[in-house]
């Protein structure tokens, strides 16, 4: 069959509560922003308002403004664009609330402790996370007289005690890491140091620790020197291809943006319109978002903000994980492509509960009777066949579509990988593992879209490992 409706078991618990259960505790993210006036920077004005469409997902450490390609230094006033989209979630919390079935808010204290996906916190929590950051650029300022709320508050989240990593958003210039960095190397021991890179991950948007005319002076900028100094120590991933291709995207489809996202609750009503490209620093959280499709640790796994390849960056001096050169760039670009149109209707969707306070939720796909939003390893014999069946709920009694495909760029087997009933519609597979694939990994990944209003995609991912 070309299609097959799944038999569905309705779970008897909630989104929230089955999140709770499962202690799957949030993503911890750190946002280093550039927000203006819309007549100058809209786009991080858009991600920003995406991003509190996803509060439930995202553990926001902190929102933290600092310079980019358009300001330098960062003008204080342009810090009310970030105090308007935290007002407008305040807004339509409450109706965001009813997707994970949440009546009340923790305590701002507990917030300010560990949170589990599913848990919307308080317009208090996020407006205690803002704060502003470094306001100058490049790494000439880095130093002591240098240090901000911003650079100061990520020594004390490295400090806490939690094993969860840092990822660092860098929307604009991520020099307010670099002045920590820095703090940290006066201060500590070298071992007191690796141990406070190794909480760190940073997600650059190309490199903005400068003004625009001065972009291609990589030298100018604390990202170089944070690649340079510490490329043992500190994961950093340059997203120099990916960035470019959502705003892409988004300007194709950017009707649909106006149709289903401006004007919808809140958060709708200030989505500004576009002027260079469309939310060109969304990649940076997408990346990170637990939704079953990509482990971050791992950038050669294909999510919403594509894959990563670690080599040379463009600057021909330093070394990170990037896409920016063929034929990486082609392998990212084809998935982000495949997967713009799911991520734009999760978007959607959400912004129609900001608004109404109902409408669809993705499916649930359990995989061996397991749920997870992590990768499900399985061990694997060279030779032998492995059948994976996947049990998929809908809350609202949608009819899905299944569709299993496997990612080889992740893979460490690299031959031919045989799947059987592997048609659109299909629950039930069997992998056939390669004689010659001992010692090697093979990605699997299970892919479930509902039929709703709005159509929902969830997906699942599972690594043979052969033994």
């Amino acid at each position: 069959m070309n299609r097959l409706y799944l038999f569905f078991v309705l779970l008897s618990v909630s989104v929230f509560t089955f999140a709770k259960g499962e202690d799957q505790l949030k993503p911890r993210l750190v946002v280093m922003t550039d927000i203006g006036d819309c007549d100058v920077e809209p786009d991080d004005m858009q991600s920003a308002i995406r991003l509190m469409a996803y509060a439930d997902m995202f553990e926001i450490e902190a929102i933290m403004t600092t310079v980019g390609w358009n300001c330098d230094p960062y003008p204080e006033e342009w810090a009310q664009y970030l105090d308007k989209v935290v007002e407008a979630y305040g807004k339509d919390v409450h109706n965001l609330m009813a997707r994970s079935k949440q009546k009340d808010f923790l305590s701002l204290d507990k917030e300010n402790g560990k949170q589990t996906i599913g848990y919307w916190p308080s317009m208090e929590y996020v407006k205690s996370r803002c704060m502003a950051g470094s306001h100058k650029a490049g790494i000439g300022v880095i130093g002591k007289d240098n240090d901000s709320e911003g650079s100061e508050f990520l020594i004390k989240l490295a400090d806490e005690d939690d094993e969860r990593p840092i990822w660092v958003a860098t929307w604009g210039s991520g020099n307010t890491l670099a002045q920590a960095i820095w703090k940290v190397k006066q201060t500590r021991t070298p071992e007191q140091l690796k141990t406070f890179l190794n909480k760190f991950r940073v997600y650059t948007i190309t490199d903005q620790d400068m003004v625009y005319a001065m972009r291609m002076n990589r030298a100018y900028s604390s990202h170089q020197w944070m690649r340079r100094e510490f490329k043992n120590d500190l994961k950093f991933i340059w997203d120099e291809g990916t960035w470019q291709l959502q705003c892409e995207l988004g300007k194709q489809a950017w009707n649909r943006h106006q149709e289903m996202i401006q004007g919808h609750g809140e958060l709708g009503k200030i989505y500004p319109n576009y002027k260079w490209g469309v939310e060109g620093d969304t990649p940076s959280f997408l990346y990170i978002m637990s939704n079953g499709l990509n482990d971050p640790e791992d950038p050669t796994q294909a999510g919403w903000a594509g894959c990563h390849k670690f080599g040379l960056c463009v600057d021909s001096l330093t070394y990170a994980w990037t896409s920016w050169q063929e034929p990486q760039k082609s392998i990212t670009e084809g998935y982000k492509r495949r997967f713009y149109e799911a991520e734009l209707n999760d978007f959607c969707a959400r912004m129609q509960w900001a608004n109404d306070g109902k409408g669809n939720t993705n499916p649930r796909v359990l995989i061996k009777n397991k749920f997870s939003l992590a990768p499900i390893h399985i061990k694997a014999k060279a030779g032998d066949s492995i059948p994976l069946s996947a049990v998929v709920s809908d809350e609202e009694k949608d009819s899905c579509s299944i569709n299993w495909w496997v990612q080889p760029e992740a893979s460490t087997y690299q031959g031919e990988v045989n799947v059987r009933n592997l048609s659109m519609g299909t629950a039930a597979i069997s992998v056939d593992v390669p004689k010659d694939a001992k010692g090697k990994t093979i990605h699997v990944v299970c892919e479930v879209k509902d039929n709703g209003e709005i159509p929902l995609t969830s997906y699942a991912r599972v690594i043979l490992e052969v033994e």
